[in-house]
């Protein structure tokens, strides 16, 4: 059994697959935030790969059959947002205020946290692209000399936090217009935020679906700046 799981071209899609559908589930059956689908399926993953011992590269050659879907379903995340354009046309000085002020704070979050532990400027640029989908992170990462395998967790870790805990953020510094809560959610989160702010409302996953693409252009420029700080 460990030998066939361990050479099976299709183990990584099953994998995946299997584990979300296993937190799609907890989720429904308890309805709390800790049963977060993202979080069980990339616990469970991690643990049946230690398990198994099942090689990365192994699992890779299924789960990357996965990946293929990423760029239609992020095509889809504008329709959305235009069937929210007036509201877009409308609040747009604001918007873009809220995700520029976002991604400023992101930066000098991090240029605060490298101040504090001393970080040296390798592991700096690392994290300085934290808050932006993993496909301009990788690149601004490379860009930077930077370690990539470090930025994608970062990024993964901040878009987890950011599904699982947004909501409950918004409803403790009590933010309640449904466009901010999408501009904070997804600027702050990029698409694993996104996500959680469909569940929410349609206008919410609107503008935290405009927060991704905008963000992700505003730090690439914010970087050129901050990058040479430390």
């Amino acid at each position: 059994m460990k030998e066939l799981l361990g050479t099976s071209i299709f183990i990584g899609l099953v994998i995946t697959l299997g584990t979300y559908l296993i937190g799609l589930h907890l989720r429904k059956k308890f309805n709390l935030f800790i049963f977060n689908p993202l979080l069980i399926a990339i616990s469970l993953t991690i643990g049946i790969l230690l398990l198994f011992g099942i090689d990365y590269n192994t699992y890779n050659i299924g789960a990357q059959h996965l990946s293929y879907l990423l760029t239609p379903a992020t095509v889809c995340l504008a329709i959305p947002l235009y069937e929210q354009f007036k509201l877009l046309k409308k609040n747009f000085t604001a918007i873009m205020v809220g995700i520029a002020s976002g991604v400023l704070t992101s930066c000098v979050t991090i240029f605060c946290m490298a101040l504090l532990f001393r970080l040296g400027h390798h592991e700096y640029v690392t994290l300085l692209p934290k808050s932006i989908t993993t496909a301009i992170g990788i690149s601004l990462s490379e860009e930077l000399h930077g370690y990539v395998a470090i930025t994608v967790a970062a990024i993964m870790i901040t878009g987890l936090f950011g599904n699982i805990a947004g909501d409950i953020l918004c409803r403790i510094l009590h933010i309640k217009h449904p466009v901010a809560k999408g501009i904070a959610i997804g600027t702050a989160s990029h698409v694993m935020g996104t996500a959680k702010a469909m569940e929410i409302g349609e206008i919410e996953g609107a503008m935290s679906s405009l927060s991704i693409a905008v963000a992700g252009c505003m730090t690439v420029i914010a970087t050129i700046g901050f990058e040479w700080l430390i």
